[in-house]
């Protein structure tokens, strides 16, 4: 039990660190690109909505992550958003920017808890470095592979049908974590060959698209977006895996792992 205390305990300092970290690049970074946004989608007469992202599936990602993690923004059905126009959102200042941070925060531990229990069941991570290693592959799992197929969206930017867009998500997630597991932790080549093909088959089968592409907002400054959003949710996943590994050298140091105390 005392294992399983010290695990979820260090993960909530490394989701806390990396949170922190993550909100404060969004302010920076892509909200002031999400501003720019907005004006487009009020001029073209869409209500103004809240965006602000972590990597994260369709259905509660707003700009990048999740990110985290990455997803695309909650969409409409058709050729744009559907947002309700009496629905409650956070005033602009300090009350949108304390919900961003909020938001980073409860996601960071989310996603610290899913890397350190990872990490502990295939044997824990052993030090800073290492934990480098497992945040990048979380951001490959959470943030590159979807983000290829579905890449963060501005406000007033068409989308698929989100049901479809949630499925294609989760399925790439699932398909990508099993395949880096198989690729790294089997070290044989029939297991290497099954991993890339997982890896590759959601890319393969394709992400739903919108029936039209046509959007107010200019092309530079969803590029620009896409870019911020990605590299953010990089350094995320790096503070993540290395306040993790730090954490856990200094709170379990040679303790047995979660595999070993279920063993």
């Amino acid at each position: 039990m005392s294992v399983f205390r010290n695990v979820v305990f260090v993960a909530a300092l490394a989701g806390l660190v990396a949170g922190l970290v993550m909100a404060a690049l969004q302010i920076l970074v892509t909200d002031p690109l999400i501003f720019q946004a907005e004006v487009f989608e009020q001029a073209g007469e869409t209500p103004a909505h809240d965006h602000h992202a972590v990597a994260a599936p369709p259905a509660a990602q707003d700009s990048n992550m999740s990110t985290m993690a990455a997803a695309p923004a909650a969409g409409a059905e058709a050729h744009e958003h559907e947002h309700d126009a009496e629905a409650w959102a956070p005033a602009d200042g300090i009350e949108r920017y304390s919900f961003t941070v909020l938001a980073n925060l409860v996601t960071g531990i989310g996603f610290a808890l899913i890397l350190v229990v990872a990490s502990e069941f295939a044997g824990g991570i052993a030090g800073w470095r290492q934990g480098l290693v497992w945040g990048l592959a979380g951001f490959a799992v959470f943030t590159l592979a979807p983000g290829l197929g579905l890449p963060p969206e501005l406000p007033a930017m068409p989308a698929a049908d989100l049901t479809a867009r949630q499925l294609w998500w989760w399925g790439t997630v699932v398909a990508t974590a099993g395949g880096l597991a198989l690729i790294t932790f089997r070290r044989a080549l029939p297991f290497a060959a099954l991993g890339l093909a997982l890896i590759v088959a959601p890319h393969i089968v394709g992400a739903p698209q919108p029936p039209s592409y046509e959007s107010a907002i200019p092309e530079g400054l969803h590029h620009q977006f896409v870019v911020a959003a990605t590299m953010t949710s990089l350094v995320f996943w790096a503070v993540l895996g290395m306040a993790a590994g730090a954490l856990r050298a200094r709170f379990l140091g040679e303790a047995g792992s979660l595999r070993s105390s279920f063993a």
